[in-house]
């Protein structure tokens, strides 16, 4: 059995900085996670794709932004059960945690943060009778790697903010990108709508509206889709990729039956206090939570995770005071032994 002091359930960016802000407590985590690797939507459905809302970078990767939050809470040596799903969770008369994976894997804390996002995905599919035997044959539902379009003719559905911003970032990689989408109006940010336009005058994106994609066609790979325009005749077009983007139907999974107060397909916590949820003990943070004025950002995420880890720390050492310290004062104590000092000249000044 795997013992640590918080069990953290999914391996996303609030997880892996809630690592860190456990680490400056001297606090050990082990993370579980369903995907092969850590890094949650970041590294497995958008990698490429850039976010902009991160403090301090105007534009990062979101595998970028992984692989610096690893880079950040390595020094605190966390422990990572990968590839497994938290299938069970288990009080025990101590008053401490036993959380099981589906392959059996059972991992011991007085504390467990749920911070699972919106917890498991699937894509929203186009009601094409065949699409099935296409997948991973030129039908795709998400982009992971950009360069697999690269000179290749590429047909988008969708009218959301990730069909809008993938035309534009393909249409400097693929040879042609049409979107197709069955509204005139779409639902992204206006700026990204302006964009698309801008670059459909520009005859870099083809944009066909109101219109669906019907049907398509190929052998062993596509080779076509069929466009179905509003009283027009349904046009057949040649492509090598079809990526419809309808967004992705979240589930809680086994979350749901762990005794939770669930509320709108999220965990309801207290946020006027530190995001524990009606179990105590069992913290949630991050997008699977919900409460008044909630926010689905990453950075929010970061917030509530601070928090939990402080309420963590009076659950685990009940009793012991723990003096704030800023760490331009204090610096950082990794639990392999490094040391990161803060600047004489900003503790001088602070002083």
């Amino acid at each position: 059995m795997i013992t640590t002091d918080i069990i953290i359930i999914g391996a996303g960016p609030t997880g892996l900085f809630a690592v860190f802000e456990a680490g400056l407590l001297k606090l050990k985590c082990h993370l579980i996670d369903a995907l092969p690797q850590p890094g949650g939507q970041c590294s497995e459905i958008y990698p490429k794709k850039p976010i902009y809302d991160i403090p301090a970078y105007p534009e990062i990767l979101a595998g970028d932004l992984t692989d610096k939050l690893m880079e950040q809470c390595k020094q605190f040596q966390p422990g990572f059960t990968l590839g497994e799903r938290a299938e069970t969770i288990d009080k025990q008369e101590d008053g401490s945690f036993v959380v099981t994976t589906n392959k059996g894997t059972q991992h011991k804390a007085p504390v467990v943060a749920i911070a699972s996002g919106l917890g498991s995905f699937e894509p929203r599919k186009p009601l094409i009778d065949n699409i099935a035997s296409f997948e991973g044959k030129g039908v795709e539902y998400m982009i992971k790697e950009p360069e697999l379009y690269r000179d290749k003719n590429v047909v988008i559905a969708g009218g959301g903010d990730s069909a809008l911003d993938w035309s534009i970032f393909l249409a400097d990689v693929a040879k042609s990108v049409t979107l197709v989408h069955r509204r005139n109006e779409f639902r992204g940010h206006l700026d990204s709508v302006e964009k698309v336009q801008e670059l459909k005058n520009l005859g870099k994106i083809n944009l066909i509206t109101p219109a669906e994609v019907t049907a398509i066609y190929g052998d062993e790979r596509l080779e076509a889709v069929e466009i179905a325009k509003k009283d027009e005749e349904a046009i057949r077009m040649e492509t090598d990729h079809f990526i419809p983007l309808f967004g992705l139907s979240p589930k809680l999974g086994p979350i749901a039956n762990w005794g939770l107060e669930i509320e709108k397909n999220a965990i309801k916590v207290n946020n006027a206090l530190d995001y524990q949820t009606n179990i105590p003990g069992i913290f949630a943070i991050g997008d699977g939570n919900i409460y008044p004025g909630k926010l689905k950002l990453i950075l929010c995420g970061f917030h509530e995770a601070t928090l939990m880890c402080q309420a963590a720390y009076q659950i685990i050492n009940p009793g012991k005071r723990y003096v704030l310290k800023y760490t331009t004062v204090s610096g950082v104590d990794g639990f392999d032994g490094t040391r990161k000092e803060a600047p004489k000249a900003v503790v001088k000044a602070i002083q």
